[in-house]
């Protein structure tokens, strides 16, 4: 079944935008921290909230409006990063949370009103408590001699390992990462560059920043977790042009991805209308694209639509 561009970004941008069904939003708790009354950081499920309601450092209020769970202990993102991992680990051991059978080991940072680092939380956390998360995805393409052919330009496309833990044999950015905590774009954008796809730091910073891309996901059956969790996200996006570059290929290196091909526009864009992309790398190639004016407003009914949801206004602090 073919799907249009559109529809591909309203299933990765799923989370009901404000005002369309009011009622949504509604039906989840407001992750807060007592440091910062008022501002909400992430939509947690009433489940996740009544998991933590009797744990040292943890009030939730399900009386008031909205219905809040706060985080009351720690001074500082230290202090609330050992609250997190001591929250998070027990929430591990109890076998309840589907989420947390994927541990990666990873912290990942979340922050306030001004970019202050609050505190980091565990990757595979952050769904359960609907925090914004971020990212890095490169596009890697050449063009050749004649840029006037619909297949003048071709891009590095890897396919997903079979035994990745998340969309497996799926097709995927050239490079793409978690932002951890510490790094900025540019490092997360090096290191996985040469863990995913063998490229060399003096090769990457080629590379140009080309903006961001924000969305709100909303997990389903085929997330791999718990159904109906809130994921906020935003993703730096770079593109390294290596039009004259004597590479033929680029190369996996840490297993995580079977082996990468040259695809030109119209098999990209084919592969995108068959979902064969992880859902958020198809936003990223369709961002790409419309960059490129590979999508124009002519031959895209709802480019509007599209560009309005790749650039979304999430309601919590983000970097």
């Amino acid at each position: 079944m073919s799907h249009s561009n559109l529809d591909i970004v309203k299933t990765v941008d799923s989370f009901p935008c404000p005002g369309d069904q009011p009622e949504t939003p509604n039906s989840y708790v407001h992750f807060r921290i007592a440091s910062h009354p008022g501002v909400t950081f992430g939509y947690v499920l009433p489940s996740v909230a009544l998991a933590l309601a009797s744990l040292p450092n943890w009030i939730f209020d399900r009386h008031c409006s909205p219905r809040t769970l706060t985080l009351v202990g720690g001074h500082d993102d230290a202090t609330r990063t050992a609250i997190m991992m001591e929250t998070t680990l027990g929430m591990r051991s109890s076998g309840r949370f589907k989420n947390l059978e994927k541990w990666r080991d990873e912290l990942l940072p979340v922050y306030g009103p001004d970019a202050e680092l609050l505190f980091s939380i565990e990757r595979s956390a952050c769904p359960l408590f609907g925090v914004v998360t971020y990212g890095v995805h490169m596009t890697a393409y050449r063009w050749n001699a004649d840029k006037d052919r619909e297949d003048s330009m071709e891009i590095w496309v890897p396919r997903r390992s079979r035994d990745r833990a998340k969309y497996p044999g799926m097709l995927d950015t050239s490079v793409g990462g978690a932002l951890a905590t510490g790094e900025t774009p540019w490092s997360c954008l090096i290191r996985e560059s040469e863990e995913e796809a063998s490229l060399g730091e003096e090769t990457v910073k080629r590379a140009t920043a080309a903006g961001d891309i924000t969305f709100f996901n909303l997990s389903d059956e085929g997330s791999g977790g718990e159904e109906g969790l809130a994921q906020p996200e935003r993703m730096y996006i770079f593109d390294l042009d290596l039009t004259g570059s004597p590479l033929d290929t680029l190369a996996q290196n840490d297993g995580s991805v079977e082996a990468f091909e040259l695809l030109t526009v119209p098999k990209v864009k084919r592969a995108l209308s068959l979902k064969e992309f992880k859902p958020n790398s198809a936003l990223v190639l369709i961002d790409f694209l419309i960059r490129h004016r590979q999508i124009t407003p002519e031959d895209e009914p709802d480019y509007q639509d599209i560009l309005l949801r790749l650039h979304r206004n999430l309601e919590f602090p983000v970097r």
